[in-house]
């Protein structure tokens, strides 16, 4: 069955048949740094013919310790994903956290992007649907693939059919995720995009320390695996520098990682359409 990626505004190179990917920062920690992330980014998927989806959270929600980092304000951070998104000419991606925010972030963003946690809150999922945005459904740690085609339908049922599932893998015990990667095939089923989340599924949550690890030296071979079970897009957080970054350092890619790790992923891409 083939999926149709979503008419996602400023999206190129749909035609080029390679996984789209969203791609950026875990978090808008400054005002400078998204730009220079974006641009880097940008010209790396220009150069390999992938269409990209900026992707960053104006503000980040769920924090397992109060004095963790979760945005420089709202407004401001969803500006300079505007901003982004003029200068560069991208479609952009952020997260929302309640149906109040939904109508907060749509303005500036083309994708809003449901959290794995709050996969099956109808409110949000409403609330996201009604804005006609494109719907980025990310598969809880703790659902079935099965699940989230219930979810998909509490958008589809709003008349906006612009949806998006993303598999981001399963908890295993307190401190680890594994991804199933039948799940991708199972959601592909409900004729919708599925997406695989590269980065956050090699994540160690719920440490003792209050800060999640991660395992970012698998990245290649996890999302290598992912383009070869034919997932539509890939998910990955990138940072200059992942050791001082403000939200989940210990799983995101360094950016000088991401040109040759794509240029890879292209080339399974191509194998397996052989």
């Amino acid at each position: 069955m083939k999926i149709q990626i979503p008419v996602i505004p400023k999206i190129k190179h749909l035609e080029s048949g390679n996984f789209i990917l969203l791609a950026g920062p875990c978090v808008i920690e400054d005002a400078e740094s998204p730009f220079l992330i974006a641009e880097k980014i940008q010209q790396i998927c220009e150069n390999l013919n992938i269409p990209l989806v900026f992707k960053a959270s104006y503000r980040k929600a769920n924090r397992s310790k109060s004095d963790s980092f979760n945005g420089i304000g709202d407004l401001k951070a969803l500006q300079i994903l505007k901003e982004i998104s003029e200068k560069y000419q991208l479609p952009i991606v952020t997260d929302i956290h309640s149906a109040e925010e939904a109508e907060l972030a749509a303005p500036y963003v083309d994708v809003l992007q449901i959290p794995a946690f709050l996969c099956r809150q109808s409110d949000i999922l409403i609330a996201a649907a009604k804005t006609n945005k494109v719907v980025n459904i990310k598969k809880g740690q703790f659902v079935s693939p099965e699940i989230m085609k219930f979810a998909a339908e509490k958008v589809k049922e709003q008349g906006n059919d612009k949806i998006m599932l993303t598999e981001r893998g399963s908890m295993f015990g307190y401190y680890d995720l594994v991804v199933d990667f039948r799940n991708i095939s199972e959601m592909q089923s409900y004729g919708f995009p599925v997406i695989y989340d590269v980065t956050h599924s090699l994540q160690q949550p719920n440490s003792s320390s209050g800060i999640s690890g991660g395992k970012p030296h698998l990245i290649d071979s996890m999302a290598s695996a992912g383009v070869a079970v034919g997932v539509d897009g890939l998910f990955i957080e990138t940072h200059p520098n992942p050791s001082k970054a403000k939200s989940d350092g210990a799983n995101m890619l360094n950016l000088e990682l991401l040109e040759p790790l794509l240029e890879k992923l292209v080339r399974i891409r191509k194998a397996i359409q052989q």
